[in-house]
Parts: C-alpha cells; structure tokens; sequence
C-alpha cells in the first residue's frame, strides 16, 4: 500500500491495477454485495414498461459498488454484521445513481461511464423523473428495514447534495470560486453520501464506531472528489492521448485551477479567462490551460491537500478493532488516491 503522505503518480494505476486493488478490498464483503446488486433489483422492480427498461439500463451501467461497500465494511469493522446491512447498502446505491441521473439531465452529458444516459436516450424531463423514482426507492427500502437513524442520515446527506447542485448552478462567476467555496460544495456533493454510508454501515454492527465512521467516510469523500478533479487534469484519453480536461470544457472549476490563479502570471491568467469566455473551448485552449496550472503548481497543491484528507481518514480508524474489515478499510484510502475514474 502506498503511503498516504506520498502523492500518487499524476497518472494514476492502470485500469487493470485499479480493478485489481478494487478486487482485494471488497474481497470480504464480495457475498453481501452480489445480495445488495439483487436487493437493487427487486427494489426496481415494476411493471410499468418504460420505468423497468431505464432500470435495466441503470443496472448494466452501474460503477464499482464503492459507496455500498463502504456500508458493508462498516458493518463488519466488529467482525460482526447485521442482515439489514444489505438493504441499507442497496438504498445508498439507489440514491447514489439517482444523483448521476440527475446530474446527466441538468449538465446534458451523453455518456456515462461509456454508456448513453438516460438523458440521451429518452429524454431530460423523464431522467430527472427517473432519478425522482430511484430516491423514493431508496427511501422505500429504509422504511422496510425500519431504522430511523439510518433513515436520518441518509435524507440528511441527499439534502446536502440537492443544496450543494443548486449552489453550484447558482454561481454566475466561475472564476470568482474560492477554496473555501469549492471545499464547501465536495463536502455537500461527494462526502456528504460517503460519511452517511460509513455512518448507516455502524448501525448493523458497530454502533459504538459511529462517530469514527462518519467521520472516516468525509475524509475518503474529500480525498475522492479531489483525486477525481485531479484525473481530469492528468488522465489521457485513449482516443487522443492528452487529458480529457472535461470540467475546462463545462467550465468548472476545481481546485488545481482554483490553487494555479493566484500564482498565475496576468498573461497566464488572460489565457484562462479566454477559455471560460468561449462557449466550447477547443482543444488547443484546453491543452494551453492544463499545462498552465500544471506548471503553476496547481496539481501539486492539489494532491497534498488529498493527501492531508487521506491522512484524516486514516487517523479515523485508529481507535477500531485490529480486523479484515478495518484493513480493507485503510486499503480504500489508498484506491482512492491512486486510481482511474
């Protein structure tokens, strides 16, 4: 495992690498997550023709389960797990996807994880509604298990993440965004729903980690949404070998670029204002930027903030029993840090 206060390299595992240290995290929990993948299905489950073939597609373009088992390690820190972790794991899935539906719909994306999306398929007004049925799911299944505390955090973090969009869509000046905005609108979109299924995990097992939990799931939340601004920066695109640099193009702003403006030369900074002036930046200006703030040092800062976030993280789980789960659990920071989107 690489040491956390290390950066990881700019580009990251290979995919193969990645999937590999994916395999060996969720290796103790491999059973239960084929049961929440099936406990997905009923859930989803309907006869209404159009709803069951969004939801097939959902199924087949579903990610790596991270959030689900995050919940189930929780679960088992005790070497003990409660069979309610199972649904509750499906229910963080659900609204996990829901968010991406619902992302997909407001920014217009096309492809998700290599797939059409919902969006692109049908139509914007049915993905959001869509993403509407997947939430009332989710919250169908909490009901079911009957756990208020489970129930409490997880509409807690889904009104953390609904906040954070529309204070994110509500910003007029893109380049007016500070580190404190953008560390305020990752801990709402990403770490919110990570700290709540480390959270709901405890509740079938490990109560008395609780707070431990919680508060090692921000963390690893903080560390992913960084990682995963710093790949748009640093991941080649397998058809055109340079960074993709998908947030440039939709004019978001993240935190290597937030870090690279205030060291920035004004000549520099003009380059960079030209490319949130144009409505499609092309890929000259996109390269240009990149390796501006690359230059600047803004992927620098960026990593050791991750880093410092990934330290955190560790430091959580300190008070945790010594078994397979707690390790897999450390073993997650270190996929966080170094792996492919």
């Amino acid at each position: 495992m690489t040491a956390l206060g290390a950066s990881p390299a700019p580009e990251g595992m290979s995919t193969l690498a990645s999937a590999t240290a994916l395999q060996r995290l969720q290796a103790p929990v491999r059973d239960k997550l084929d049961e929440v993948t099936e406990e997905m299905w009923r859930a989803v489950a309907t006869d209404a023709p159009l709803v069951a073939q969004m939801s097939a597609h959902l199924m087949a373009m579903r990610g790596k389960m991270f959030r689900p088992t995050l919940v189930l390690l929780s679960s088992s820190v005790n070497d003990r797990s409660e069979k309610k972790a199972v649904p509750l794991a499906a229910a963080v899935e659900l609204i996990h996807l829901a968010t991406l539906v619902h992302d997909d719909a407001v920014d217009h994306s096309v492809l998700r994880r290599g797939m059409p999306t919902l969006n692109s398929l049908f139509n914007h007004q049915i993905s959001v509604i869509m993403g509407d049925f997947l939430y009332s799911t989710a919250l169908n299944l909490l009901v079911a298990v009957g756990n208020i505390a489970a129930l409490r955090a997880l509409t807690r973090a889904s009104t953390e993440m609904t906040i954070g969009e529309l204070r994110q869509l509500a910003g007029t000046k893109p380049l007016e965004f500070s580190e404190d905005d953008y560390f305020a609108l990752i801990r709402a979109k990403t770490a919110s729903l990570m700290s709540a299924a480390c959270e709901i995990g405890s509740l079938c097992g490990a109560s008395e980690h609780n707070e431990a939990l919680a508060r090692y799931g921000e963390n690893l939340g903080m560390t992913f949404q960084i990682t995963d601004d710093l790949i748009d920066y640093t991941e080649a695109a397998s058809t055109v070998g340079k960074p993709t640099g998908i947030d440039l193009r939709e004019h978001k702003v993240t935190l290597p670029l937030i870090a690279a403006l205030g060291r920035m030369t004004p000549a520099a900074k003009k380059k960079v204002e030209q490319l949130f002036a144009a409505e499609t930046p092309d890929d000259s200006s996109i390269g240009e930027v990149i390796a501006i703030v690359t230059e600047t040092g803004g992927l620098e800062y960026a990593r050791g903030v991750a880093s410092s976030y990934a330290a955190e993280a560790e430091r959580a789980l300190e008070s945790l029993p010594d078994t397979v789960a707690r390790t897999a659990l450390i073993e997650s920071i270190s996929y966080v840090m170094e792996r492919h989107a």
